[in-house]
């Protein structure tokens, strides 16, 4: 017996809106049928591949008139993919319309427009997913499940490495994300996905936090220092650029192309900046120790100007230690083109110099073991896909089953327990004293 589809409406339609706006597509039981943006173009983009999967077309609607939408086009769920700053501008108005909300990662950038949201849902009933990709991830599944069943004990500390190349790493001093204000920093923007992580690995919540971070490779004063920097603005036209290593080619790149140059004439927005021009207000080097409510301490440390780009997460605990490397891309070569596609620059897709991924159990007085996985590199480590099923049901059906329901999706208070470690961060970062997350988010305690 067929369904009315679900509708939805994506509002943000940048780089990130590809995935849930072709994932809806995609199933049967979901219609997209709005989108929110500053930019036709931009959402025109969109509507062109709701054309080739067959869909119809999406309403094009503005930023202000987000509340209209929501009644005119009897919108059942709202996924939110804008500029971070901008989440609980539609979180908020969408949950108390009673629409089904998921929003991408972080979950909002700051104390008060968290406790906007966590005041709306417990207002309207209403809950929240935030899209914590990386829970999907079967190898992290798999770290999740040997912890949880005591394969190394109690768990007594953690210490965990995240590096991203100077690709990867580079790309957030092009676009808003370099604006602290926009984005919250590396360390909510990036960082959310490796503290929600830690938090569900462990069964824990964080507790306290201290941390330093400097921005030392990155901007127009250390690219004069480190002999990097060039004389331009943005790339797009600028002589220094063409064999600058940094700037990225926005007109060789069929996707970034259509989605920002040929939208600027719309709102302004420059997505190809000098990553060593001005101003940049977030860090690009940052060590953290948090400590968490039984007991456990992580040390976490992320590099932005890595020569290779993945992790290391070690566990130590009372039976043995359980340590996990990924080698996402072993080294990053110099003007390599953008692929025509989503995704090359941030996990979408494979990089071409994808290493290889090692779980090792170190039990005590016995020999280590390898741990046999099931690994993929694009998609997020195959997290994507696993993520849209459990979110909005399999491509077959299109709608939750008991199955989807059951996957670790992350709530509204998993999304403020992630942000609290990275806004303690920023504050320590600032003051150089340790941060109680409870004073910082005091609502996030309330279950």
């Amino acid at each position: 017996m067929s369904r009315t589809p679900l509708r939805a409406a994506v509002v943000g339609t940048g780089h990130r809106a590809q995935t849930f706006v072709r994932g809806l597509a995609a199933r049967p039981g979901h219609l997209v049928a709005a989108l929110c943006d500053p930019s036709p173009t931009r959402m025109a983009f969109h509507n062109r591949a709701l054309a080739a999967a067959g869909e119809p077309a999406a309403t094009e609607w503005e930023p202000d008139r987000f509340t209209d939408m929501l009644a005119k086009e009897a919108i059942d769920e709202v996924v939110v993919t804008t500029v971070d700053a901008a989440h609980d501008r539609y979180i908020v108005p969408a949950l108390r319309a009673g629409c089904r909300v998921v929003t991408e990662k972080p979950m909002t950038v700051d104390a008060d427009r968290c406790a906007r949201i966590l005041d709306a849902v417990k207002a309207t009933g209403n809950p929240l997913t935030v899209a914590f990709n990386y829970r999907f991830n079967p190898v992290h599944e798999k770290v999740r499940a040997l912890l949880a069943d005591g394969a190394i004990g109690e768990i007594l500390s953690v210490h965990f490495e995240w590096v991203l190349d100077v690709r990867h790493g580079a790309d957030y001093f092009r676009r808003w994300h370099r604006e602290k204000r926009s984005s919250g920093g590396l360390m909510v923007h990036k960082s959310s996905h490796h503290f929600d992580l830690v938090n569900w690995w462990l069964a824990d919540e964080p507790h306290e936090v201290f941390g330093y971070g400097r921005l030392g490779f990155y901007g127009p004063e250390a690219g004069e220092r480190h002999g990097l920097r060039r004389d331009y603005d943005r790339a797009h036209g600028a002589a220094p650029a063409a064999d600058d290593p940094f700037a990225l080619d926005l007109a060789g790149n069929d996707t970034l192309r259509a989605l920002y140059l040929d939208a600027e004439p719309d709102d302004g927005y420059i997505r190809d900046r000098n990553v060593f021009g001005g101003p940049v207000t977030i860090e690009d080097d940052m060590a953290v120790l948090v400590r968490y409510t039984r007991g456990a301490t992580m040390t976490y440390h992320l590099t932005a100007y890595s020569p290779w780009e993945g992790y290391r997460v070690m566990f130590n605990g009372s039976a043995g230690r359980l340590e996990l490397e990924v080698e996402e891309s072993r080294w990053a070569q110099p003007r390599t083109p953008v692929a025509p596609h989503s995704g090359a620059l941030h996990g979408d897709t494979a990089a071409e110099h994808a290493g290889g991924v090692r779980l090792t159990l170190r039990p005590l007085w016995r020999p280590p073991a390898e741990v046999p996985l099931d690994v993929a590199h694009e998609a997020h480590g195959g997290g994507d896909p696993r993520m849209l099923d459990a979110l909005f049901g399999p491509v077959d059906r299109g709608e939750p089953d008991q199955g989807a329901a059951a996957h670790p999706t992350a709530t509204q208070r998993d999304g403020a327990l992630a942000l609290a470690v990275g806004l303690a961060a920023n504050r320590c970062f600032e003051t150089g004293r340790p941060v109680a997350v409870r004073d910082l988010v005091p609502g996030v305690r309330e279950r």
